[in-house]
């Protein structure tokens, strides 16, 4: 059994696709967020859009949307999901990573849901950038025969350690 690409262990089936079958059936701000990923994850634009706060005009916005869906998001850590002033408000702080050009990035937010004719959307967050980029792969050095041996004892590595 495959876990969703939300980072749940239910399987994407029954997890995060009965969501994005009827929107409605996520009955807490993380559960829409944990849909909204795993959208991305199945290049599901539409979910996307139609899951924005009205107010934000997601539809004028539908193109750098898809270019944000397409990129390689690998993993969500949803961290915190709590409620504001009331149950019509939520916050989910979450980290989203994604791969790009050897690099892996971090997207840190605490995101703010708002509860409107019986269904969540997302409305805006604050991003931590504070995180940097790391390689995905990191290169061994490659020590020449006539390089200082790295054990320290001052002799050149071919008549050393080498």
């Amino acid at each position: 059994m495959t876990s969703c690409y939300c980072g749940n262990h239910l399987p994407f089936e029954s997890c995060c696709l009965p969501i994005h079958k009827d929107v409605k059936k996520a009955v807490k701000p993380e559960q829409l967020m944990r849909a909204r990923f795993s959208a991305h994850k199945t290049n599901n634009v539409d979910f996307v859009v139609a899951t924005y706060h009205p107010s934000c005009n997601a539809e004028l916005e539908r193109d750098s949307i898809a270019d944000s869906i397409n990129s390689n998001w690998t993993t969500l850590n949803v961290l915190v999901s709590e409620y504001g002033a009331n149950e019509h408000e939520g916050f989910v702080s979450f980290e989203a990573y994604l791969e790009e050009n050897g690099f892996e990035y971090c997207l840190a937010e605490r995101s703010r849901f708002l509860f409107e004719n019986g269904q969540w959307f997302y409305v805006d967050g604050e991003l931590d950038d504070s995180i940097p980029p790391r390689p995905l792969t990191v290169q061994a050095a490659k020590i020449g025969r006539n390089d200082p041996c790295l054990c320290g004892s001052g002799k050149k590595y071919k008549k050393c350690c080498g």
